[in-house]
């Protein structure tokens, strides 16, 4: 009702004020006149609206709380001087204009009634009308003024010195004087009107200046990203918001736009609160086709409808990885997936989260959910799990980093480590489903199948369970297991064009073509149809017990959750059958074999919990720090050797950064417990007593308090004896110059890089487990290596450094490479080397997971050894890990494969690291320990003597070509299966395998294989 009678009030006063300027206007007398009340419309009208302000007078008298002060209100004192006027003219007759001119002060009332009727929403527009109205009613008010003295003359003249001037010629005279412009065409004759016009031109200049700018600068400068999306019904798009930088910006881009990608019409909408300085501006004029930037915020509803985030096909959240307060900024983009979610539920949301225990805040928004794409991309779960894996295995994490980005092929000729090194960076992970022809065919056969005839690495299978709701991925599965229908198979190939042939293989039309290249769709249904008869039976169903996710929440199943059925014959050749029918007996299954069976009983103990409540991870009873801290006595004391040194950089102000995360896969329970490394933490006890409550469940953790600078601590841990030394820096965040942000980081590393150590303890103890490198065996004393080594003076080189870096200051790390301060991370030494590790390569993560979110649940399992939903629920009850008892449940759980470093120096694969060839490796590590090979860690000098290889550079190969000459100081990547007895058993694997002769390369025999091969 308020709005209704301001809105009337204000239309009413607009009548009556225009209706004045038309009577100044037109009548030959503008100041009185005499009409007759009878005969003129235009008085009749003018007291029809007046009647209508009296009565709008007396309605708000009587709902004026304070009535004094209601005599004192502008509108009040308007009505004084223009409605008594009209009656009295009425009644005498003659008209007088008056004061009328006040009416226009009720322009400044425009603002507050446009609110009132919901026209103006948004702070711009009630701005702009607010000193529009302002200005208007001052410029119109004052022109009405120099009217009415001009036309009447002075009193003290007798009125004589009046001049005849109209309305509108004032308003043009007054717009001149407040613009200083002065023409002087029209100007003040009476002195009331010169008297007025010195105060005006004070107050109207300073009006002028301030508010025409300002009026300007709302009405034309209006944001440039200011508009809407444009949707385009047949063209997919997505919308990024967050940490929008140049950076992250172009990090992202790189990858999503990648040429190997499936060609894929998506539009990307960037929506950001902050215009883009000139650089990013100019990143997105690059990608005009197919990138949009507009201004807003993700937490504005009118923002989201503007950027039509609905009809999105999803929206990526990116965080500021380098941010001081971690869960500040995890805050924050919970914020956001709230906005999104409230806005429309059924958005997809991928969104990164900085610290992993803020996961579990998204579980508490409704509408969260992991079944329908929804995902969390945790960057310290997942940086650290890197660091973590590259413990077990040196090189690891640059190699799965390299995986999941993509890669432009480039190509070396000269016979140099980069081009080795660059063959395998083009390779990247892809899914597809496996033809029928591979229905009945156990994994490591079809494993086989795919290197060697498609060219092609499968490394995992997904499949659905007889219910079709339960989706299971399995990594290197054992030999019992067979494929069966629409089985999707993850890859590690070049491009997705070569995945295809896994798709459209038949074995009769395929079978004699040599050329994996030539293996296209053949269109050979028969074929198809006899295949399904042939290998279908009730055997290939999985028989499924254990962790299991419904949807996308894949499980993934271990061998003992499988039930074993019949042995298969491989189709590749006779000579393979010849060779698997002669290795069957020692080739069969662990998992299935009776002595697995006892073994599980006999670690069965329903009173003593060596494991989490999960199953996957190794626990101990919560023990106090002060029980886990070592003084420098007596660290040198204990005489470690093979273990992990990990050199934090933090104060008790410092924010954490979770180092549960980094001893995680290091506990995993598919590790036997005397593998377990110790792990020994050197830094400040304020800081570690904050993360303790985190780790004081996990098993051989140690804490030595002091500086990671200092040689006297790192002697004290037995450094150059250390199978790994971990760098991180709990204060990379707190510096703005990012070239300063890692200085305690690399001033550590070129610390111990320059340290020179006496090698007399090492050969003393070269007959202990803990102290022979790895893939030697320590009881073949005639033979080892080891003998010989002379005593000498060890610098700590080669890769048992990690650090974690900011991308740009990867370059200070290693001062003898050539790397261009330019060059991209990847195609920096230490990079390639396994030595540096940048949170940024995670970025690639987004896109992989929008494209295939599969290889988000690979690579997490991979990498945080295990981590299940039910642990990261407990987690986030209780921040804790709780002990479990040993049951067959549980047990099997720790029946999963692990990835591992073998030496091919010595074992049963030393043969073959005299020249012979990667694809001889791969068949007969498959076929004969169902290891799955899918890397090479090689020296960067292959000129070096053996006895200073262990300690020099080496650069990874991913998934290298058949043909490939292996060398005898290669180490090799494989995903191994778990070892039931722990190695104790020495008839496992132990066997006298004939003579090894390869398909492609007959002179590459091998001789016996004495036991199992030697890993990590």
């Amino acid at each position: 009702t308020q709005s209704r009678a301001l809105s009337l009030s204000l239309i009413t006063n607009i009548t009556n004020f225009a209706l004045g300027s038309i009577m100044c206007s037109c009548f030959h007398s503008p100041i009185e006149s005499c009409p007759n009340f009878r005969t003129d419309f235009t008085l009749q009208v003018d007291m029809v609206l007046n009647v209508f302000f009296l009565l709008y007078f007396g309605l708000r008298f009587i709902a004026a709380n304070d009535k004094l002060k209601f005599w004192l209100e502008v509108n009040s004192i308007v009505d004084f001087f223009t409605v008594p006027p009209v009656f009295v003219s009425m009644y005498l007759n003659r008209s007088w204009l008056g004061l009328r001119f006040l009416r226009a002060l009720r322009l400044i009332q425009m603002a507050e009634i446009l609110q009132f009727l919901n026209i103006l929403q948004t702070s711009k527009s009630i701005k702009l009308v607010n000193l529009c109205s302002i200005f208007l009613s001052t410029w119109l008010t004052a022109a009405g003024f120099i009217h009415l003295v001009e036309n009447s003359g002075d009193p003290w003249e007798n009125f004589e010195n009046s001049q005849e001037v109209s309305y509108w010629e004032c308003v043009y005279m007054l717009m001149v004087t407040m613009s200083t412009v002065g023409y002087g065409d029209i100007f003040a004759q009476t002195d009331l009107g010169r008297i007025f016009m010195v105060f005006f031109i004070l107050g109207g200049l300073a009006m002028f200046a301030r508010y025409v700018p300002e009026i300007a600068s709302l009405i034309f400068n209006r944001q440039k990203y200011g508009g809407n999306y444009n949707f385009n019904p047949r063209r997919k798009h997505i919308v990024v918001c967050g940490h929008i930088t140049l950076e992250s910006v172009s990090n992202f881009l790189k990858d999503f736009l990648h040429e190997d990608r499936d060609p894929a019409n998506v539009e990307i909408v960037f929506l950001h609160h902050i215009e883009p300085d000139l650089e990013l501006e100019a990143l997105f004029k690059r990608h005009f086709t197919q990138v949009v930037f507009l201004q807003g915020s993700i937490l504005n509803p009118w923002d989201l409808t503007r950027v039509k985030i609905e009809l999105s096909d999803a929206c990526f959240i990116i965080a500021n990885k380098y941010a001081s307060d971690p869960d500040t900024e995890d805050a924050s983009n919970i914020m956001r997936v709230i906005s999104i979610k409230n806005y429309n539920s059924r958005i997809r949301i991928i969104t990164q989260m900085l610290q992993s225990h803020n996961k579990a805040h998204l579980l508490n928004i409704a509408s969260w959910n992991w079944q329908e794409g929804d995902d969390a991309i945790c960057l310290a779960e997942l940086k650290l799990g890197f660091i973590a894996q590259s413990c077990l295995a040196q090189g690891l994490s640059s190699m799965l980093a390299n995986l999941f980005s993509m890669r432009s092929s480039i190509q070396i000729e000269d016979d140099i480590w980069q081009k080795y090194y660059l063959e395998g960076v083009s390779q990247e992970m892809y899914t597809d489903y496996l033809s029928n022809d591979f229905v009945g065919l156990s994994f490591p056969e079809v494993c086989e199948l795919c290197f060697v005839k498609l060219n092609l690495l499968l490394i995992a299978i997904q499949f659905k369970q007889i219910d079709h709701r339960n989706v299971n991925m399995m990594i290197n599965p054992g030999k019992h297991v067979k494929l069966q229908e629409k089985t999707l198979g993850i890859f590690i190939a070049s491009d997705s064009k070569e995945v295809k042939r896994a798709t459209v293989y038949c074995k009769a039309c395929h079978d004699n073509i040599s050329d994996p290249k030539l293996i296209k769709s053949c269109g050979c249904k028969e074929n198809l149809l006899a295949s399904e008869n042939q290998y279908c039976n009730g055997d290939s169903i999985f028989m499924l017990v254990g962790l299991c996710r419904s949807n996308k929440q894949v499980s993934l199943v271990t061998d003992a959750c499988v039930v074993a059925v019949d042995e298969w014959e491989s189709p590749l050749s006779s000579k393979n059958k010849q060779q698997n029918k002669e290795n069957k007996e020692m080739r069969m299954s662990v998992n299935s074999s009776p002595q697995n069976r006892r073994h599980m009983t006999e670690v069965m103990d329903g009173h003593v919990k060596r494991f989490d409540s999960t199953g996957m991870f190794h626990w101990c009873p919560s023990k106090d720090i002060e029980e886990a801290i070592l003084s420098r006595s007596e660290a040198s004391m204990t005489l470690l050797g093979g273990h992990v040194v990990v050199c934090i950089f933090g104060d008790k102000k410092s924010a954490l950064v979770g180092l549960r995360n980094l001893v995680l896969p290091l506990r995993a329970s598919n590790l036997h417990y005397h593998e377990l490394k110790t792990i020994v933490f050197v830094g400040s006890l304020d800081y570690l007593k904050r993360e303790w409550d985190s780790l004081s469940n996990f098993p051989k953790v140690s804490i030595l308090p002091g500086s990671s600078l200092s040689r006297a601590n790192l002697r004290a841990v037995n450094i150059n004896l250390c199978e790994m030394c971990v760098i991180i820096s709990a204060n990379q965040n707190i510096v703005e110059d990012a070239s300063m942000q890692d200085k305690e980081c690399i001033l550590a590393s070129l610390n111990i890089k320059s340290m020179q150590f006496d090698d007399t303890i090492g050969l003393l103890q070269a007959n202990s487990h803990g102290f022979t490198p790895r893939g030697m065996d320590h009881s073949s004393a005639e033979n080892s290596p080891v003998n010989s080594l002379k005593r000498q003076t060890v610098i700590m080189e080669g890769n048992i450094i990690i650090t974690e870096l900011v991308t740009i200051n990867v370059q200070y790390l290693d001062q003898d490479d050539e790397d261009d301060p330019d060059t991209e991370l990847y195609l920096t030494q230490p990079f390639a080397c396994g030595a540096a590790f940048a949170v940024s390569v995670l970025d690639s993560l987004m896109s992989a997971t929008y494209f295939n979110d599969n290889i988000l649940t690979l690579i997490r399992t991979l990498v945080t050894g295990g981590s299940t939903p039910e642990l990261e629920g407990l987690l986030a009850e209780e921040n804790t890990m709780r002990g479990g008892y040993s049951t067959p449940e549980s047990l099997a759980k720790r029946d999963r494969c692990r990835v591992t470093q073998v030496a091919l120096c010595e074992g049963p694969f030393a043969e073959l690291g005299e020249g012979g060839l990667y694809g001889d490796l791969f068949c007969k590590a498959m076929k004969t320990y169902n290891m799955l090979c899918f890397g090479i860690y090689r020296l960067l000098n292959l000129s070096l003597s053996f006895s200073c290889f262990l300690r020099c550079h080496r650069f990874i190969i991913t998934n290298p070509p058949y043909d490939l000459e292996l060398k005898p100081t290669d180490m090799v990547f494989c995903m191994m299966q778990f070892d039931p007895t722990g190695g104790h058993s020495g008839n496992t694997l132990s066997h006298s395998s004939p003579s090894y002769s390869s398909s492609k390369k007959n002179s590459a025999s091998a001789g016996p294989c004495n036991g199992q091969p030697k890993s990590r």
